[in-house]
C-alpha cells in the first residue's frame, strides 16, 4: 500500500510538473522570440510552398510548432509588407511537387503579381518535378506568375491535365451487409453517392467535370496570360506532354534548369554583395508591424474547416482546429458589432459545410452586424460550399476567387444500418425505445422503416426550403430561380458570378478594398483580426479537459469488431460519421477536393 501512495504521488508531481512547467518554458521561450534579430539589409525570401497550406493561421498559440506547413492568408499579408520593406529584395517561391488548392493557387499568384508590379521586385519559382497529382495546372500558374521559372535539371514536367477519382462502395456494402440509409437534396449533393451507387451518376459526372473544366481553364488562361502566350497554344502544348525540364524549355513552358543552388545563387547576386537568404516564416515574424489600438477598423473575422456547434478549444494546443464553431463565430460577430472602433467587417470563409444548425447561428450574427450598420463582406477561400455558402449568403457583397468551389445549395441527411454487418461477426443489436417511434429512427442496426422516411424525407424538405429561402433573401433573386440553381451543385466562383451567387472575383484585399468602399472609408485602415485566438494559458487549460469518452468507445469496437475484413466498412462509416451532425440531423457539406 506504501508502495502504491508512492507511485501515485509520483504520478502526480510529474503530472503538475509537465501542466504548469512545460507551458512555462514554452512560454518564456515565446517571451524571447519578442527581440527577433533584425533583417538584413539585403533579403530574399524563401517560400517554401511543399509543407502544405491552410487557408488561415491557427488559434491555437503552439500549433505553429507542430506544423511545417502555413497559412495562404498569413503569406499574402506578409508579402505586402516585403513589397514596401527596401530591405527585400526579392521572393524565391519553392513548389511542391503535387497539385495545389485551387483557390489558394489564385490567391497566391494575385500576391505575387501584386509583389512584381508594386514593389517592383523580381520574383523567382523552382520546382523538382511537376507530377500528375490533384490540380497540378494550378501548381504551374503559380510558377508562371514568377518573373523566372526554373526546373530542376531532367526533373519531370507532367502538367497535362487534372483528374479526379472517386472509389463506389455499394458493391463492397452490400455484400458486407452495410446499408447506406440517406436521403438527398438533391441530384446533384453528391456527397453520399459513394455509399449509394456502383459508379457516377448523370448529374455527379456533368457536376464535377464542370467545375474541373473551369478551375482547369482558368489556370490555363491566367498562365498564358503570365507566360505571354496564347491560351489555346499554352493548352495544347501541355497536353502533349509530358516532357523533361530540357523539353520544357524547348517549348517556352519554363525559362531555365538548374538546380535550387543555382538559383539562389542567381536571386543573391542579383539582390547585392552581402545579401542573405531569408526563410519567409522568420521574415513575417522578423517584420511584424506594431500594433494600432485606435483609429478606423475593418474587422477580419475567420471561419475555416467543417462548421459545427458549440466553442472550440478542447483538443491539443500544439494542433491546429479544423473546424468553424458557432459559438466562436457569432461572439466573434458580436465583438465586432460592439466595437465603436470597426466600421465594417471582412468575413474570410473557406469550409466546404456541416451542420444547419450552426450554419443558421452563424448566418443570424452576419445579419445583426449588418442591422447595426456594419458591412459585411466575405471573402471566399478555397471553398464556401453547402454550409458555407448558407453562411454567406446575407452579406453585402460576396468576393470569391475564379476557382473557389461554392454554392452547393442543398442538403443530405440518413445513417449507415449496420445491423446485417454486425451479425456476422456474432454482435446482435436490439434497440429499445419508450415515446414515439421516431425515437429510434437512428438506430444503427436497421434501416429506417416507411414511415420513419417519410418523417425524415419531410424534415429534409424543411432545411432545403429554409437554405432557398436564405439565399433568395440574401441574394436578391427569386425562388425558383435560386432553386434552379442549386439541387446542391458545386459551382467555381467564375461561374457562380455568372449566376449571381458571387458579386466578384478576386482575392482578400479586394475584399478589403470592397468593405472600406461600403463603409466610406477613404484612407487606409488597419485590419481588427476577431478570430477568437487563446492564450496559451487557455490552450492548456482547454486542453486538460478533453473527455476521454472518445477513446474509449474506438477502442472498445475496435476490440469487437477486430476481424480485418470489417476495417473498411469502419473506416468509410467513420469519415462519414465526420461529415454527419450529431443525432442523424441534416448535413450542409461536400467532399473537399484536393
Amino acid at each position: 500500500m506504501k508502495q502504491f501512495f508512492l507511485t501515485v504521488a509520483g504520478v502526480f508531481v510529474g503530472l503538475l510538473l509537465f501542466v504548469v512547467g512545460v507551458p512555462f518554458l514554452l512560454i518564456v521561450m515565446a517571451a524571447g522570440a519578442t527581440r527577433p534579430t533584425p533583417v538584413p539589409a539585403q533579403a530574399v525570401l524563401q517560400l517554401d510552398l511543399r509543407s502544405g497550406l491552410t487557408d488561415q493561421a491557427p488559434k491555437s498559440p503552439f500549433a505553429a510548432l507542430g506544423s511545417g506547413g502555413t497559412s495562404v492568408l498569413s503569406i499574402i499579408e506578409t508579402m505586402r509588407r516585403a513589397e514596401k520593406d527596401d530591405k527585400v529584395k526579392a521572393i524565391l517561391v519553392r513548389l511542391p511537387e503535387g497539385g495545389l488548392a485551387p483557390a489558394a493557387a489564385d490567391e497566391l499568384r494575385l500576391a505575387l503579381k501584386h509583389f512584381r508590379e508594386t514593389g517592383k521586385k523580381p520574383v523567382y519559382a523552382h520546382s523538382q518535378g511537376l507530377y500528375p497529382s490533384g490540380m497540378i495546372t494550378s501548381t504551374y500558374m503559380v510558377g508562371a506568375a514568377a518573373s523566372e521559372f526554373w526546373m530542376q535539371p531532367d526533373s519531370s514536367f507532367q502538367a497535362v491535365g487534372v483528374s479526379s477519382e472517386s472509389m463506389f462502395f455499394k458493391r463492397f456494402f452490400d455484400k458486407y451487409g452495410v446499408k447506406a440509409d440517406y436521403e438527398q437534396r438533391y441530384e446533384y449533393k453528391n456527397a453520399v453517392n459513394p455509399y449509394l451507387y456502383s459508379d457516377y451518376t448523370p448529374a455527379h459526372r456533368e457536376s464535377t467535370l464542370s467545375w474541373m473544366g473551369s478551375v482547369y481553364g482558368s489556370a490555363l488562361t491566367h498562365a498564358a496570360i503570365d507566360r505571354k502566350r496564347e491560351p489555346a497554344q499554352l493548352i495544347k502544348t501541355l497536353e502533349s506532354g509530358p516532357y523533361s525540364a530540357e523539353e520544357a524549355v524547348e517549348k517556352g513552358l519554363i525559362d531555365k534548369v538548374g538546380q535550387v543552388s543555382d538559383i539562389q545563387a542567381l536571386a543573391l547576386e542579383k539582390a547585392g554583395k552581402n545579401a542573405k537568404l531569408i526563410d519567409f516564416g522568420d521574415y513575417a515574424s522578423r517584420s511584424k508591424p506594431p500594433t494600432v489600438k485606435t483609429g478606423p477598423a475593418i474587422a477580419v473575422i475567420g471561419a475555416e474547416g467543417a462548421i459545427v456547434t458549440g466553442a472550440g478549444g478542447g483538443g491539443s494546443p500544439f494542433g491546429g482546429d479544423s473546424n468553424v464553431y458557432s459559438d466562436d463565430v457569432a461572439k466573434a460577430f458580436r465583438d465586432a458589432t460592439e466595437d465603436k472602433d470597426v466600421k465594417a467587417i471582412v468575413f474570410r470563409v473557406s469550409s466546404p459545410g456541416g451542420s444547419d444548425t450552426a450554419s443558421e447561428q452563424i448566418l443570424a450574427a452576419v445579419k445583426a452586424a449588418k442591422a447595426a450598420g456594419k458591412p459585411v463582406v466575405v471573402s471566399m477561400g478555397t471553398y464556401a460550399a453547402s454550409g458555407g455558402y448558407w453562411i454567406s449568403s446575407a452579406a453585402d457583397s460576396i468576393v470569391a476567387q475564379p476557382s473557389t468551389l461554392t454554392g452547393s445549395i442543398g442538403v443530405y441527411g440518413g445513417k449507415f444500418a449496420v445491423g446485417d454487418a454486425l451479425a456476422r461477426f456474432g454482435v446482435d443489436s436490439r434497440p429499445l425505445h419508450v415515446g414515439g417511434d421516431y425515437s429510434e429512427a437512428f438506430a444503427a442496426g436497421q434501416g429506417f422503416t416507411p414511415e420513419q422516411r417519410a418523417k425524415f424525407a419531410g424534415w429534409m424538405d424543411h432545411i432545403y426550403a429554409g437554405f432557398i429561402n436564405r439565399v433568395a433573401e440574401g441574394r436578391k433573386l427569386p425562388p425558383a430561380r435560386v432553386r434552379e440553381i442549386a439541387k446542391g451543385r458545386v459551382w467555381t466562383g467564375e461561374q457562380a458570378k455568372q449566376i449571381g451567387l458571387v458579386d466578384e472575383l478576386g482575392g482578400f484585399y479586394d475584399a478589403v478594398d470592397k468593405a472600406r468602399a461600403l463603409a466610406k472609408l477613404k484612407d487606409d485602415v488597419r485590419l481588427k483580426r476577431m478570430d477568437g485566438a487563446k492564450s496559451p494559458f487557455e490552450a492548456f487549460e482547454q486542453f486538460l479537459g478533453v473527455s476521454e469518452t472518445s477513446a474509449r468507445t474506438l477502442a472498445a469496437a475496435a476490440w469487437v469488431m477486430g476481424d480485418p475484413r470489417s476495417q473498411a466498412i469502419l473506416d468509410e462509416m467513420a469519415k462519414a460519421r465526420l461529415r454527419a451532425a450529431p443525432g442523424g440531423a441534416a448535413v450542409l457539406a461536400d467532399t473537399p477536393v484536393r
